[in-house]
């Protein structure tokens, strides 16, 4: 039995970050099955792959501006008789309309019923729809780390799952749950230490949320590996009584960079999105304090919403400039699944499929008529150009702290210059189709 694991293009082109569920999807299968034989497909890497792929099986883990495309790789493989199973948040949230396009749909986290689908299918029984429980974390495999071939420089370490908070536009918590199920430590730096890059990514919604004392003994559990890394991570923690300790150790265990969710421009956009709990209210001071315990601060946000105006474009702009961060905005996208997506359901334009779901598109109506569709996203690109001009990448390199010198100041270079490129292609083609 041949098995392709597949992970759509997704819409801005390759990265070099190997695709995390193809090389985990890739152990557990090996797990339940250790004779299969797996191959992996990254399609931003190998976009024509599919017209000549060869397996028994597919399967196809979906986001949301990603299943479009991953529905056609589907009925590509279906038109020469191969079988294909969904995955993913996507899936998940729309299982019904997965299902019209492949064989079997995986619903919710893959280990309590991954091995089934494998038996199912070599027993001629794939089901229409598999279940799947959040158990507890113990004794997940090491993903089979360097078995996706390229050019990727890094790979990413999952330490927990689940999320306490209520932004109503994340889907982690519909996904993973309320409550936080941690990792033993001792397999994440057994896991960490196997990736063959010296440079990683943890992939966790949020590196220390749930425990503080336990993200402390795991950054001290991995200072001996001598491996950098970054991580997204909440502002919350920062300022309690222990934010200091906390930081010093992230910072000795190879903490670099910390990508923070700053979401909304402004406190009502916060109350609006449900964040304030997340962020907190000294939010600057806490990124001022990130920054002196010598990690470098990533800001993601997100422009547009409903509650938002157009002089949140512009405050975006000045904050980049008087924090002495890197900034990544995108517009407000409301995923199937999310509270957002029922909040907003009446105002969605319904004619815009799943690849508009990407950050790059307005989804829906604006109460402001200042706030046309075609106004949002012309600011959304000028603020991100500017952002990303070269000046501003260039003159970040002197903000970030000397302490994470030299590995934080390339990955701000190779995060930051591919971006801009693709976001000028981007503006010149929406351009161009406005004109049209």
């Amino acid at each position: 039995m041949k098995l392709c694991i597949i992970k759509p293009p997704m819409p801005f082109g390759w990265t070099p970050v190997a695709p995390p569920i193809l090389e985990y999807l890739a152990a557990l299968t090996r797990q339940a099955d250790p004779v299969i034989d797996i191959q992996l497909v990254d399609g931003s890497a190998t976009p024509d792959a599919f017209d000549t792929l060869e397996c028994d099986l597919a399967a196809i883990s979906l986001l949301t501006p990603t299943a479009v495309p991953g529905y056609r790789i589907a009925a590509k493989l279906r038109q020469r008789g191969i079988k294909v199973v969904f995955g993913g948040m996507h899936a998940s949230a729309m299982p019904e309309e997965a299902a019209s396009h492949g064989d079997a749909v995986v619903i919710g986290e893959a280990e309590s019923v991954w091995p089934q689908v494998l038996r199912d299918f070599r027993a001629g029984t794939l089901q229409p729809m598999y279940l799947g429980e959040r158990l507890p974390l113990d004794n997940l495999p090491t993903p089979l780390y360097g078995t996706l071939k390229g050019k990727y420089r890094f790979r990413g370490v999952n330490t927990s799952r689940g999320c306490p908070y209520d932004c109503t536009f994340c889907s982690v918590k519909p996904f993973f749950g309320a409550q936080v199920r941690f990792r033993p430590i001792d397999q994440v730096v057994r896991d960490v230490a196997a990736i063959p890059e010296k440079i990683y990514m943890n992939g966790d919604e949020n590196i220390w949320t749930g425990k503080v004392e336990r993200a402390i003994d795991m950054f001290s559990a991995l200072k001996g590996l001598n491996k950098k890394w970054m991580g997204f991570g909440s502002l919350g923690p920062i300022m309690s009584p222990v934010g200091s300790k906390l930081l010093d150790a992230a910072r000795e265990g190879g903490l670099m960079t910390l990508w923070v969710g700053w979401d909304a421009m402004s406190d009502a956009g916060l109350d609006a999105y449900g964040a304030s709990g997340k962020i907190g209210r000294n939010r600057e001071e806490a990124l001022r304090k990130i920054r002196d315990h010598g990690i470098d601060v990533s800001l993601f946000f997100m422009l547009g919403g409903r509650a938002d105006t157009l002089a949140d474009f512009d405050r975006a702009l000045d904050l980049c400039d008087r924090l002495g961060v890197s900034m990544h905005p995108s517009l407000l996208v409301p995923y199937p699944g999310t509270k957002l997506y029922e909040e907003y359901a009446p105002y969605i334009y319904k004619e815009l499929g799943w690849e508009y779901y990407n950050g790059s598109y307005a989804l829906y109506d604006h109460p402001d008529p200042a706030m046309s569709a075609e106004v949002r996203e012309r600011r959304f690109y000028e603020v991100s150009l500017e952002m990303l001009s070269l000046g501003r990448v260039l003159r970040h390199m002197f903000d970030i702290p000397m302490a994470s010198f030299p590995g934080a100041h390339i990955l701000s270079l190779m995060s930051q210059l591919p971006v801009r490129h693709g976001m000028k292609i981007a503006f010149d083609k929406w351009k161009e189709q406005k004109g049209r």
